[in-house]
């Protein structure tokens, strides 16, 4: 096979983020693939990567395989690039009728822009198939663990474990890559913020303005705290695998109160829009209908995210779980906007006619607001914090963690602030002084999104 085919396969992996690197033991079964990713991670001068791997067994239906043609090498990513030039020139002296025959692609193994750890050649045991050995990364950078498979036609069944991790000054092992080194601690912090939020807005608004409190508030209230749970069960999950390699449990809640978050933050910005408890006290169907959307939806993308953050890159239909996740993310952020624009077309036609034009400028007000940071929210946390994790250096990944629990922070804020229980918020807004000229404005066709 050559290596031209190779090629677009280590530029997608080469997107992806860090892992964080705990120790991992997996079965590879009649796999077929010229290319297996296993890990990304950033080392320091004091890395080390060690490899265990045992059953090892390869067969061909078109000849013997050579053991030379499997193996692992670490790629760093700015031997990609180099490698990327190279099998362009390849590929164009290709094209030359009359091509050099020393030219051709050779396996990726052989490569000068690898860093070769092992060929199957050098497997031990009486069977000739296992392998251990741990292996030194002086230089500091950014390195993907691969495996190739370059016979044609063959196919691969073992069992592997991986260890990647950068040695302390005290001789401990750190599991999480240079960049995420400082996740734990960012986590730790914005749990204590949600939970400061969370005592204030008990305070405030469910006891000492509890008369004006709607149910809306006290689901609020719940969304605060699974968002807290969330950060401190992350937290202690990236402690863990960072001194010990495994998460010791702590992974199981982190995802159970993701799940949680996630479907009561949809729920939360869905029953806003829809001005449940504060415009009418019942949903209609089509607004049921996004919420009976909204719902499942997330937990097909919780069960995507715990396939994408429990197996790792070397399954087979890995990047399909990602696709996955990210279409079903966009359908609930595009779902979520439709009741905050029924509920602002609905204001305007009763604006023509109730004569409460004040009171309906307010709400108009208020929703496009939502509406516009709502969309702000979602462009920020999909968009602009992929593109840190994408663009920003191994050594500096943890600011796309800080980006992203920011924004969140501030939308939060932004939205418990404007909806919250008070006397005369702006949802009853009544000043009489002010009502020609909110009739005015309500009657010039611009006041649109």
């Amino acid at each position: 096979m050559g290596k031209p085919s190779l090629l677009p396969l280590l530029i997608l992996f080469s997107l992806i983020s860090s892992s964080m690197a705990e120790i991992k033991t997996l079965k590879i079964t009649a796999d077929t693939r010229p290319i297996i990713l296993f890990e990304k991670f950033g080392f320091t001068p004091r890395g080390f990567v060690t490899i265990t791997v045992s059953d090892v067994s390869f067969t061909s239906s078109l000849a013997s395989p050579d053991p030379l043609l499997f193996g692992f090498f670490l790629l760093s990513d700015e031997s990609l690039i180099q490698a990327t030039y190279e099998s362009q020139q390849r590929q164009q002296q290709q094209q030359n009728p009359n091509p050099n025959p020393n030219s051709n692609p050779k396996c990726v193994l052989s490569s000068p822009y690898v860093r070769l750890l092992f060929k199957f050649d050098q497997l031990t045991g009486p069977n000739h198939n296992f392998y251990n050995r741990s292996f030194h990364i002086t230089h500091p950078d950014e390195y993907s663990l691969f495996f190739a498979n370059c016979n044609p036609e063959s196919q691969v069944s073992m069992a592997v474990r991986t260890e990647m991790y950068n040695a302390r000054p005290d001789g401990s092992r750190d599991y999480l890559s240079v960049g995420q080194s400082r996740v734990p601690t960012l986590y730790f912090f914005f749990a204590l913020a949600y939970v400061a939020f969370l005592a204030v807005w008990i305070y405030f608004c469910l006891v000492k303005n509890r008369l004006s409190s709607h149910g809306i508030h006290h689901l609020m209230a719940g969304l605060l705290l699974t968002k807290a749970l969330n950060l401190l069960f992350a937290a202690e999950d990236q402690h863990y695998v960072r001194v010990s390699g495994t998460p010791h449990g702590w992974d199981v809640l982190f995802y159970l109160f993701q799940f949680l978050r996630g479907v009561l933050l949809f729920t939360v910005i869905v029953l806003i829009g829809t001005g449940w408890s504060f415009l009418k006290p019942f949903l209609q169907e089509k607004e049921k209908k996004v919420l009976m959307v909204v719902i499942p939806l997330q937990v097909i993308a919780n069960i995507a995210s715990i396939v994408i953050g429990e197996t790792g890159p070397f399954i087979q239909d890995w990047v399909t779980w990602n696709q996955v996740f990210l279409l079903i993310d966009i359908i609930c952020c595009c779902a979520v906007l439709f009741p905050i624009v029924w509920s602002i077309r609905s204001l305007r036609e009763t604006s023509k006619t109730d004569g409460k034009a004040a009171r309906n400028l307010a709400k108009l007000t208020l929703f496009r607001q939502f509406y516009l940071v709502v969309i702000g929210y979602l462009y920020f946390t999909r968009i602009v914090v992929y593109a840190l994790k994408t663009i920003a250096s191994y050594k500096y990944r943890w600011v796309s963690v800080a980006a992203e629990e920011t924004a969140s922070l501030a939308f939060y804020i932004f939205m418990f602030y404007m909806f919250r229980p008070v006397e005369r918020n702006q949802y009853f807004v009544l000043d009489d002084e002010e009502e020609e000229a909110a009739q005015a404005a309500l009657r010039e066709e611009e006041f649109e999104l």
